[in-house]
């Protein structure tokens, strides 16, 4: 049994946070102390002088709002830019090594959910992509899908590069963005004819309840 996650997805824009959100809830709610991470966002408002990750606070406030903000999100930057372009337009450099001690799960915690920034192979430090930071962190991969046309050649698409990363995949989460979908369309259906990976779907505004279904993960808690 894992003892936490990496929450990546095929693109931004996904529903990582929301997922990844709403997964911490139901797993709070099971007993489980869940410590968050997001340890570097972009696009970061300034209130009151400090740059705030929304993300970030939307991951810790599903965590029960244990720890602080500093500590789930230790680099917020400021442009809506990639991470390492975000970071030296900040007069600033990110590595992978600060990012992994980031994430180092407290002892007090029973597992821990990380969510990357962007898709799995966007950049995410000068030397790393957000596969290069699951990698080190020796965490099964959750990958988020938009349950759109055109998912399928996405999910096969990431399925692939995550298992030939030499990464653990976790399962592969199809999220429903729009309330309505096409006529007819059925993703999941259509995956299970070409994987044997494991297949969740987020319905369009699901709540906690709805995630209940993600407890199925190998999670040790």
């Amino acid at each position: 049994m894992a003892t936490g996650l990496f929450i990546t997805a095929t693109d931004t824009g996904a529903g990582k946070t929301y997922l990844a959100s709403r997964l911490t809830e139901a797993l709070t709610e099971q007993g489980c102390k869940v410590a968050v991470r997001k340890p570097v966002e972009s696009g970061c408002a300034k209130i009151d002088g400090r740059l705030v990750p929304q993300d970030a606070e939307a991951l810790r406030r599903a965590a029960g709002g244990w720890e602080a903000l500093e500590a789930v999100c230790p680099h917020p930057l400021h442009e809506p830019l990639s991470p390492p372009r975000a970071a030296r337009r900040m007069k600033r450099k990110l590595f992978l090594d600060e990012l992994a001690a980031a994430c180092a799960m407290p002892e007090e915690a029973d597992l821990q959910i990380v969510e990357g920034t962007g898709g799995l192979f966007a950049p995410l430090a000068e030397d790393a992509l957000n596969a290069d930071l699951a990698a080190a962190l020796d965490l099964p991969v959750l990958l988020v899908v938009p349950d759109r046309l055109g998912a399928i050649n996405q999910a096969l698409l990431g399925i692939h590069a995550i298992t030939h990363y030499g990464l653990k995949l976790a399962g592969v989460v199809l999220n429903q963005l729009e309330p309505e979908r096409p006529r007819g369309m059925d993703n999941l259906a259509d995956l299970r004819l070409w994987t044997g990976a494991p297949l969740f779907t987020l319905p369009y505004g699901a709540d906690r309840a709805a995630a209940q279904a993600l407890l199925r993960l190998p999670l040790a808690c």
